[in-house]
Parts: C-alpha cells; sequence; structure tokens
C-alpha cells in the first residue's frame, strides 16, 4: 500500500464521495472502471494459465493461482507458476498468444472476483440517490460475461436508466481514445460527483475534465506507463472503511 493509501485516508475519501453522492441526488453519476478498479482479474489469468497448460501437457501450469499473477509480466506469471528459467522462456510467446485470445472474452471474465469493499460501497453510492456508470475498456463481447460478474459477486446490475454499462464497440480501440469518447456520454448523464480509475492516465484526464468531481486513484496494478498520479488526487487500495 502506498502513503498515498493508508486506511484513515481511504475511509475519508469514500466517505466524502457518499456525502457529495447524497448532495447532488438523483441527478449526480458516479463513475467507475472496472479491471483492477472494481475487479480483480487475477482468477480470470489463473484460469487462462492453467488451462493453457492442459492444453500443452503441462501439469505444473495446472495449479496456478491468482497471486502468481502481480502486475502484467506473463513471463513473471509463468516463473511463479513453477516453470524454470529456460521453460518459462520456451512459454512465453505460446501462452502470450493463447491469453490475447482468451482475455478479453465472456467465458473467462465471469470469473473475476470484487475489489473488497467494492459491491457495498457502488450499492451505497446508489443508495445516496446517484447514477452509476460502468465505464470499461472491455469490448461489448465481454458484456455477457461481465453482467454474470456483477450478478455473482453483488454489484448494481445495468439497467440502461440508473446504472449503465459503457464498453467498447471496437475491441481494437486504444483504451485512453475510448476514455475520452466516453467522456461525452458520460458528461450527458449528469453532472459528474466522483470518479475511481486505476491506471493513473485515466484518472488524472479525468479529473481534468471535471474539475469539480472527487477523482480517485485505485493503488491496484496499471499498465506500467510511466505516468504519476496527480497530487490532487487521492490513491486507495480498495473499498473497505472497516
Amino acid at each position: 500500500m502506498s502513503d498515498r493509501a493508508r486506511p484513515a485516508r481511504q475511509r475519508d475519501v469514500l466517505h466524502a464521495v457518499l456525502r457529495a453522492a447524497a448532495a447532488r441526488g438523483p441527478e449526480g453519476v458516479c463513475v467507475f472502471d472496472l479491471d483492477s478498479t472494481l475487479f480483480d482479474n487475477r482468477p480470470r489469468q489463473a484460469r487462462i494459465l492453467a488451462d493453457y497448460g492442459a492444453s500443452v501437457g503441462e501439469p505444473l501450469l495446472l495449479d496456478a493461482r491468482p497471486e502468481h499473477f502481480q502486475g502484467w509480466d506473463l513471463g513473471a506469471a509463468l516463473a511463479r507458476a513453477g516453470l524454470d528459467p529456460d521453460a518459462a522462456r520456451a512459454h512465453l510467446a505460446p501462452f502470450r498468444r493463447f491469453w490475447d485470445e482468451w482475455f478479453f472474452t465472456s467465458a473467462y471474465c465471469r470469473l473475476d472476483e470484487a475489489i473488497p469493499g467494492a459491491p457495498a460501497f457502488v450499492r451505497a453510492t446508489a443508495a445516496m440517490g446517484a447514477r452509476i456508470a460502468y465505464v470499461t475498456g472491455r469490448p461489448e463481447g465481454m458484456r455477457n460475461g461481465t453482467l454474470a460478474a456483477f450478478r455473482r459477486t453483488g454489484f448494481p446490475l445495468p439497467d440502461g436508466a440508473r446504472v449503465v454499462l459503457l464498453m467498447k464497440d471496437v475491441r481494437e480501440l486504444g483504451d485512453d481514445a475510448w476514455k475520452r469518447r466516453a467522456c461525452d456520454a458520460i458528461s450527458s448523464l449528469g453532472p459528474v460527483v466522483a470518479v475511481f480509475d486505476n491506471e493513473p492516465a485515466h484518472v488524472n484526464a479525468y479529473a481534468e475534465r471535471w474539475p469539480e468531481a472527487i477523482a480517485v486513484h485505485l493503488d491496484t496494478d496499471h499498465s506500467g506507463r510511466a505516468v504519476e498520479v496527480l497530487e490532487r488526487i487521492p490513491s486507495i487500495a480498495d473499498f473497505t472503511t472497516g
């Protein structure tokens, strides 16, 4: 946990968002990214690695676990799963192809688990009257799996009115470009009260687009680009307030 994501500060940040949502009432909008913000996708990645292991007959990979994934270095995940350096190097390229084929699919994203406290916090913001906007770089082809994960983990389900889910209509569109495009759709929903994202570049852009909103960075993982979170943006480890 970084110095910017200490428990007392985290509680203060989350409570401030709830107060702001209550003050705005039904016209306000709270924006949430999904991967590494509301959802931990490491269970998805572990299953993909185990299924890759089964497909190539590598028994050491059959017991792949979420903790083998720390960031987005697939070679490091192969090593943590038990492969020696030579085997990890040999498997890296075929595993990356397998990963690329399956990571962005409903078949696997339905395995995602909630970041601690996230379902309860999103429900609490909705209870304060805020409209919920899930804004994700996932393509439309992942909608069914995303809805299944929402349902299983207890998040408010999109209804097209008070809860909306904005996804890429073109998978190849970069996440930066997609998030910029999504800002117009978000603004059309109402005044933005708060935005949550794990990617420094994205949360910074949100803070600049909506300076009156509370922008919050999730200190989980990110793309690894050398972008610093703006000093005025608080970071939190998860959504627990205890």
